[in-house]
């Protein structure tokens, strides 16, 4: 079972995760407008390639290792730490370790959501 908009309560068995590059994968947990919490688990040296949107993120480094780059800068993140990307920034991630991160944009990533 997927979760829903607005769902009030999420259960971890409610998640549907979906491979989204090679040794990475994510599910939706919570969302609705405008905000919308994605978990996203990286094995050991997976990327999340460069990329922009026009969403504000915030990024909760859940555990691992990663290699943050955004808007040209770099830094090693480890569990605990956060990232903050403005809106059309371009960012991503290698995996130095396997991990998880808690990505939250605002507003919601309509493109993320099954129709």
């Amino acid at each position: 079972m997927a979760v829903a908009k607005n769902q009030t309560f999420i259960e971890s068995t409610q998640y549907e995760w979906e491979t989204v590059a090679d040794g990475v994968r994510r599910a939706i947990t919570a969302y609705g407008d405008p905000l919308m919490t994605v978990l996203v688990e990286f094995r050991k040296g997976a990327v999340g390639y460069l990329h922009r949107h026009p969403h504000v993120q915030i990024t909760y480094v859940q555990s691992g290792r990663f290699e943050v780059s955004i808007d040209g800068r770099k830094q090693t993140l480890t569990g605990g730490d956060f990232y903050y990307v403005a809106p059309e920034l371009e960012h991503g991630v290698l995996a130095l370790e396997d991990g998880v991160l808690l990505d939250v944009f605002t507003p919601m990533r309509d493109d993320f959501v099954k129709a």
